[in-house]
């Protein structure tokens, strides 16, 4: 038996042992995302998984796998994710977790992993010295090392998600869309997914342009190992190895491998939350950005993206929604320059309510010398429904003598 027969056989077994632990996760058409695109778009909604992520599913299934060598303990390396997954799962199966975090780990990630049962060690600053003291710790103590991706019982388990698409999709899928960290994810799945409709079925991988090594990989005819990973939006995806299982996997059953970056991902995330009305973090946002950034022929296809987490900061989540908003100009910066006398402030924001410009942040310096005495400079964020007003404002401040215009907010 080849591996990706064992593969596909063990996620027929995971798809039963899981049945009773996670959510069977809403595949959604999107009627707006269809009609952007010209395509009929499903979004197989993993962001509502159990911890937020896919990752409980491979976790869960390889502990199951252990038998009771299991109650020895397990460990696992992680900056997000998969250590939320491996503590819930180990916790579900009453045996102990230690995971191996970077010592630059978000607080909220740390609680989280610890809020499901883990005992957490902060060490290193990158993901490969959390490796390495993972796999220290297994021979040390004697734990199981869960390997975030290149585990066959791991890929088995993501792959139970195929199974789930080909039993809700009221169509048959002419392509699907999955984002490529470690591989884990998309293995199991395009796995699957071919075994299942062959070529009938085309799997499209999402790569962050900036670690795209699957991509290198590919092209190279053998495994990318990256010296260095930039941070970036996609930290999900930032991962600098290739695994040896998850290469050959994707190098037979994977049809093509695109590559997004951090903006396209924004845009797909304010999508996602304004118009999906699901929250979605970078990693998870990746194979939506992909097709609304046309790097996908999905025209009259049918299309599923799968959304593959939720797991995002709230001051990301700020951060990204105020910068859309900027992008798009429904929040805009003006700057002017009135006279120093009491009205003048006034005036402007006069100006503005007759406009329907809702204020929400303003800035009065009188100073900075880079204005004449007797005036002030005014910095005003202003939100509008409509963009095109903000020209006819400006023109009438300008007509009573005021300077002002548009500025980068």
């Amino acid at each position: 038996m080849n591996y990706s027969e064992q593969v596909y056989l063990d996620s027929l077994k995971a798809l039963e042992i899981l049945k009773d632990v996670i959510h069977i996760t809403p595949l959604d058409y999107s009627r707006t995302f269809s009609e952007m695109t010209k395509g009929k778009i499903f979004l197989k909604l993993e962001n509502l998984q159990k911890t937020g992520s896919f990752k409980i599913r491979g976790a869960y299934y390889k502990i199951w796998s252990l038998g009771d060598e299991k109650f020895k303990g397990v460990v696992a390396a992680s900056a997000g994710n998969h250590a939320q997954g491996v503590a819930l799962a180990a916790t579900l199966q009453r045996t102990k977790s230690t995971i191996v975090m970077p010592e630059t780990a978000p607080i909220a990630k740390i609680n989280a992993t610890k809020g499901y049962g883990a005992e957490v060690v902060l060490h290193g600053k990158t993901f490969d010295d959390a490796m390495s003291k993972a796999i220290e710790l297994s021979k040390e103590k004697g734990f199981n090392l869960i390997h975030a991706y290149d585990d066959l019982k791991i890929i088995a388990g993501q792959g139970t998600i195929a199974h789930e698409i080909l039993q809700q999709s009221p169509v048959i899928p002419d392509i699907v869309v999955i984002p490529i960290g470690g591989g884990g994810l998309i293995s199991g799945n395009a796995i699957v997914l071919k075994k299942k409709l062959g070529n009938k079925v085309k799997i499209i991988g999402v790569e962050p342009s900036y670690i795209a090594k699957y991509s290198r990989g590919i092209k190279e005819g053998k495994p990318v190992n990256l010296k260095e990973a930039p941070p970036g939006l996609m930290d999900g995806l930032i991962v600098k190895g290739s695994g040896n299982y998850t290469f050959e996997f994707i190098k037979e059953y994977v049809d093509d491998i695109v590559k997004v970056n951090d903006s396209e991902v924004a845009r797909a995330m304010f999508m996602l939350l304004e118009r999906g009305k699901t929250l979605a973090e970078g990693a998870g946002a990746a194979s939506l950005a992909a097709i609304l950034e046309n790097k996908i022929d999905v025209e009259n296809k049918n299309v599923v993206a799968l959304i593959s987490g939720g797991n995002v900061d709230m001051t990301r989540i700020s951060n990204i929604l105020n910068y859309e908003l900027a992008k798009s100009g429904r929040i805009i910066k003006l700057t002017g320059i009135i006279p120093d006398m009491p009205g003048w402030l006034d005036k402007v924001l006069e100006k503005f309510a007759l406009a329907k410009l809702n204020v929400i942040d303003i800035r009065h310096d009188r100073m900075t010398p880079l204005i004449d005495p007797g005036t002030a400079l005014v910095e005003v964020i202003v939100e509008t429904p409509d963009p095109s007003v903000i020209d006819e404002v400006i023109n009438e401040l300008n007509s009573i003598g005021l300077k002002f215009s548009k500025a980068l907010p």
